[in-house]
């Protein structure tokens, strides 16, 4: 019974809406000019630069460096010494000894390794390019011109990023005042 009642209500409505008289849909998008537009042709009277500060990207300044390098790895002569020493001490005596002369022998060991190799330390230049970003200060260019122009008598006034010479093409539009 509630189901008849609801579907009765329903209709009732749908009815009612329809009957409201909504207003028509709007009309679909025209594509070109409308057939109140037209073109003409003005004749400019000035056009006055219009001066803007302009930011410089920055830029990278390169140039070439003379850098002096080392080579003074020691790591491998100390450990190669220590290993030596290691082994030559580990040849000696008994027992705990033995231990002590292999303990021994690599601390001695890796220290002349490593007196050797800083003798075999060479030093060599070479050349390095190296980059510094530079910001340059805002430059005063021109950004736009203020145009004054004559269209059938009457003098107007725009600002357009271009300079449009002797001529200006201009596009007219009527429409009703209200």
């Amino acid at each position: 019974m509630y189901r008849v009642i609801i579907a009765a209500l329903l209709a009732t409505f749908a009815i009612a809406a329809n009957a409201q008289g909504y207003a028509p849909p709007p009309p679909p998008p025209q594509y070109g000019p409308p057939a109140n537009v037209h073109y003409g042709w003005a004749e400019v009277l000035r056009a006055d630069p219009v001066y803007g500060a302009v930011a410089q990207p920055p830029q990278q300044q390169c140039y070439p460096q003379t850098v002096t390098r080392e080579d003074n790895n020691h790591t491998g002569g100390t450990v190669l010494g220590a290993i030596v020493g290691g082994v030559l001490g580990s040849t000696v005596g008994k027992g705990d000894g033995r231990k002590a002369a292999t303990v021994a022998g690599a601390v001695a060991g890796g220290a002349v390794g490593n007196r050797v190799s800083a003798a075999n330390d060479r030093s060599y230049t070479t050349q390095q390019t190296v980059c510094q970003p530079v910001n340059y200060p805002p430059q005063q260019q021109i950004v736009a011109y203020d145009v004054e122009y004559r269209y059938r008598g009457d003098v107007y006034m725009s600002r357009l990023p271009y300079d449009p010479g002797e001529r200006l093409r201009v596009r007219i539009t009527v429409a009703p005042a209200d």
